[in-house]
């Protein structure tokens, strides 16, 4: 599916507006019956349609900011989870809590937890044996939430998990974990926003019969019943193009 440009819809309603502004020009000769495409109500439905593409355009800028403070509180997680494994190995961890760190950092390493299988040979079997590797990476962000989850939880049943640097301390990793679910939630949150303002949009420069796209063809008839299809008030509206939205 072809996605259409936000520059194309704010085209759209900056041509609106000129052609309202070529119909004011023509004074009395615009006297449409059709109240749809009166004057007063091409000027509402032009305020309609600015108003629902400052929408799209804020909750753009807000889902934006929202996607990079989660990328940046998110980016840590590497390193971070790299010295939490080594730190858990110099405690008086048992071997097997030393390695569930191990497991859940190759998890948040986006590491394999089985070795891939390096031979040359490409069959269906090693194939199907890459892509459950692949999956097992598990790097989606509400993935990403969890293993942090389970890694403080972990942390917490070592006695002897008690470092000095900060930034290790289960107390600041908690704090973490949180500004990493708020982040997370912020993303949606923005998403579910824009995506309904572009619903709004859509319906309102789109919808059949009431939307503007329809409208400007509506208009354009009645210039040309008008005026005649060769008149020169034709041709300065039908100069301009208006896109559909691409379904």
């Amino acid at each position: 599916m072809t996605k259409f440009s936000e520059i194309g819809h704010a085209k759209n309603v900056a041509n609106f507006s000129e052609i309202i502004d070529f119909c004011k020009s023509y004074g009395s000769d615009y006297n449409p019956s059709k109240e749809s495409i009166q004057i007063p109500n091409l000027e509402t439905l032009l305020i309609n349609s600015q108003t629902a593409i400052n929408n799209v355009t804020e909750n753009l800028i807000e889902f934006t900011n929202a996607t990079s403070t989660r990328q940046n509180t998110f980016n840590p997680l590497k390193k971070l989870f790299t010295k939490i494994t080594n730190a858990v190995a110099v405690t008086d961890a048992t071997k097997n809590t030393i390695e569930d760190t191990k497991s859940i950092n190759k998890k948040i390493q986006g590491i394999r937890i089985t070795p891939k299988n390096n031979t040359n040979t490409t069959t269906k079997e090693t194939d199907t044996t890459d892509k459950r590797n692949i999956s097992t990476s598990q790097q989606s962000y509400d993935q990403k939430i969890e293993h942090t989850n389970k890694m403080i939880t972990l942390l917490k049943t070592i006695p002897s998990y008690n470092p000095n640097e900060k930034e290790l301390q289960i107390t600041t990793l908690e704090t973490l974990l949180q500004n990493m679910k708020n982040a997370n939630d912020l993303v949606t949150k923005t998403y579910v926003n824009l995506s309904n303002s572009r619903i709004k949009r859509n319906q309102t420069l789109y919808q059949e019969n009431t939307g503007l796209y329809n409208i400007v063809t509506e208009i354009k008839k009645y210039i040309k019943s008008v005026f005649g299809a060769n008149s020169p008030q034709h041709k300065q509206i039908t100069r301009m193009k208006f896109s559909p939205l691409n379904k």
